[in-house]
């Protein structure tokens, strides 16, 4: 990764894909669901404070810093996978609101987000947001796991 083949300049796509999977986040905070353990306290406030300043890094990176090497977005298997998990994660999302909240369904709602924004990162040649999405899956999983499922 050579700092010297990325620019800064707004990327529509970047900020696009964040605002579809916050999509469901935004619904959460106005409506909750039937059981919704989402809401409980976190056992893990550090980590979810290093987890949420890498999610601002990534979404900054994603819509802010663009490699110059990359072409124009178009339909690629990266991008195909990126919006399947996006749909499995809206699907998640409603195996949530009709109140299952079984480790699937959190594993879904955890790691699927991630991996869409992964893909996407991957796929514009964005390893300065790749380096901060991986961090803040780390810290989304330890998150679900430590206070959903274990």
């Amino acid at each position: 990764m050579k700092i010297k083949n990325y620019r800064f300049g707004f990327d529509i796509w970047g900020l696009a894909i964040f605002l579809i999977i916050m999509i469901p986040n935004f619904i959460w905070f106005a409506v909750p669901a039937p059981d919704d353990i989402l809401r409980s306290e976190s056992k893990t406030e550090v980590i979810d404070m290093i987890g949420s300043v890498c999610q601002a890094l990534f979404a900054a990176t994603l819509c802010f810093v663009a490699n110059k090497n990359c072409n124009r977005l178009r339909i690629t298997s990266k991008i195909v996978a990126a919006a399947c998990f996006v749909l499995i994660y809206f699907a998640g999302w409603g195996l949530y609101y009709a109140g299952i909240t079984a480790p699937p369904v959190i594993i879904c709602l955890t790691l699927l987000p991630c991996l869409a924004f992964l893909f996407f990162a991957l796929d514009r040649k964005n390893y300065i947001a790749v380096i901060f999405i991986a961090e803040f899956t780390v810290c989304h999983f330890i998150y679900g796991m430590v206070n959903f499922i274990l």
